[in-house]
């Protein structure tokens, strides 16, 4: 039996598009979060990462900026709590990791929290608004993941 969905790396001049929808989806039509606020000049810049189906089609999106910041995790919601922004995470952490950062940072919506807990990551700083959305600075340093991952 083969996967419901695969995550690899995207390439922006390719799967721009498929990226640009998830975003407006996700963000714009369900989360109210303002066009203008969305879009950033850094985009192509970034390492995205896409969840497919077997047919192709983008279910859920990640990126990975050269600070080592993930950031605009999006999976469609059909797909949510089905292992799809797991499966992204650990890609993007796993980049993270080959270049050769020293610990990854995320803006958390306050809501995810957990889902970033249960991925070694922990919340700092006070929460904020961004986009009218409540969120936390949450940080997994990788030198102690992969340390915790070896120890027997």
């Amino acid at each position: 039996m083969s996967p419901a969905f695969i995550v690899r790396t995207a390439h922006w001049e390719v799967d721009e598009t498929a990226i640009a929808r998830l975003r407006r989806q996700v963000f714009i039509e369900e989360q109210g979060v303002p066009e203008d606020l969305e879009w950033e000049a850094a985009d192509p810049a970034c390492l995205w990462f896409l969840a497919c189906l077997p047919d192709g089609e983008a279910i859920g999106i990640a990126r990975l900026t050269p600070q080592g910041r993930v950031g605009r995790m999006a999976v469609a919601k059909t797909w949510r709590r089905r292992g799809v922004g797991g499966a992204l995470l650990a890609a993007a952490v796993a980049a993270a990791r080959a270049r050769g950062q020293k610990e990854v940072a995320l803006a958390a919506q306050s809501h995810a929290i957990p889902f970033y807990e249960r991925h070694g990551f922990s919340a700092t700083g006070p929460e904020y608004p961004d986009a009218g959305i409540p969120h936390r600075t949450m940080t997994l340093a990788l030198a102690l993941a992969l340390a915790l991952r070896t120890d027997p």
